[in-house]
């Protein structure tokens, strides 16, 4: 069940608003509705499983969660342990700041160590095939726009499918603001082909940028029995749909992300500097980027035939 982010009524216990306003600063830091969704289920059935209130909980408690079955039915990968301490601690450093409880039972718990799968970037004829394979429907078009601004863009899921028509703005070129990791808003040159994608989604939903409301999702979707306005497709919407062409288009199953690790691939196929690739990325470093090249490129090695040679080989 996902949690709605209520005002503050004051017949709610202290902890339970502090949980409300935790997910509300989650959304507002990350811009993501899908982590907020993924920290209220964690967070919902750790503390509905042991029917105890923040200042209730022990170590053990939050170990046998993290390393118990899940809902799945099978034992939790490392991956999956992580993000339910990760929850479950970033909860209580909130409620710390918040006066409500004095320490963290998270911080004497282990974190696993997960090996991150390398990252995998499609080359631009694997993007090509993937367009291709999806079909010539309102919803395809939508979704093709949707590929077709990420490849260009190199933004994160949340956004791009956060957009709305009074990001898009034509005064002195052709922009689109957005709202980066942390809250930070951008403002970039927005490619044109992205922007005619866009258009024509739009027109094969019956409508135009100029005539939409200025709160309205630019990636419209069909809501039954309520407004559409201010509404688009959702993260889980478009990564099932993804998969879907991904498998039609005969490419590895992959998620959105995917699609940012090819427009830095891309960026530096065509020569743009590592400099270049991290202002592009938004990136807080260098080094950063240089981290995430060297992952998506590997690293190369400029000796190994003199090596070779002196082997005899």
């Amino acid at each position: 069940m996902e949690a709605e982010l209520v005002p503050f009524d004051e017949s709610i216990p202290e902890w339970e608003q502090a949980f409300y306003a935790f997910l509300a600063e989650k959304e507002r830091r990350s811009g993501s509705r899908r982590t907020v969704d993924a920290y209220s289920r964690t967070l919902q059935r750790f503390f509905g499983t042991l029917g105890k209130t923040p200042d209730q909980i022990t170590e053990r408690n939050v170990f046998t969660f993290a390393h118990g079955i899940g809902p799945s039915g099978r034992k939790p990968a490392a991956i999956t342990i992580g993000a339910r301490l990760a929850a479950i601690s970033s909860f209580y450093r909130f409620l710390i700041r918040m006066k409500i409880v004095t320490s963290n039972p998270c911080d004497q718990i282990e974190r696993p160590r997960v090996s991150p799968s390398p990252p995998r970037g499609l080359t631009a004829e694997e993007i090509r095939r993937l367009l291709a394979a999806i079909p010539d429907t309102m919803t395809g078009a939508r979704d093709r726009a949707i590929v077709i601004f990420l490849a260009l863009t190199g933004r994160r899921r949340s956004e791009v499918l956060n957009l709305k028509a009074s990001d898009i703005i034509r005064a002195g070129g052709i922009f689109y603001t957005y709202r980066g990791k942390g809250g930070k808003k951008g403002k970039r040159e927005l490619p044109r082909p992205a922007l005619e994608a866009i258009e024509r989604s739009l027109a094969a939903w019956g409508k135009s940028l100029d005539e939409m409301d200025a709160r309205e999702s630019i990636w419209p979707t069909a809501h039954v029995g309520r407004s559409a306005r201010g509404l688009g497709v959702t993260d889980g919407t478009f990564y099932t749909n993804l998969r879907r062409y991904m498998k039609a288009a005969g490419l590895p199953p992959a998620g959105v992300h995917v699609l940012r690790h090819s427009a830095a691939k891309l960026r530096r196929d065509v020569g743009e500097s590592i400099e270049d690739v991290s202002r592009f990325l938004d990136h807080s470093s260098l080094a950063v980027t240089t981290t995430y090249l060297r992952r998506l490129e590997g690293q190369r090695d400029e000796h190994w035939g003199e090596v070779a040679a002196s082997l005899g080989v």
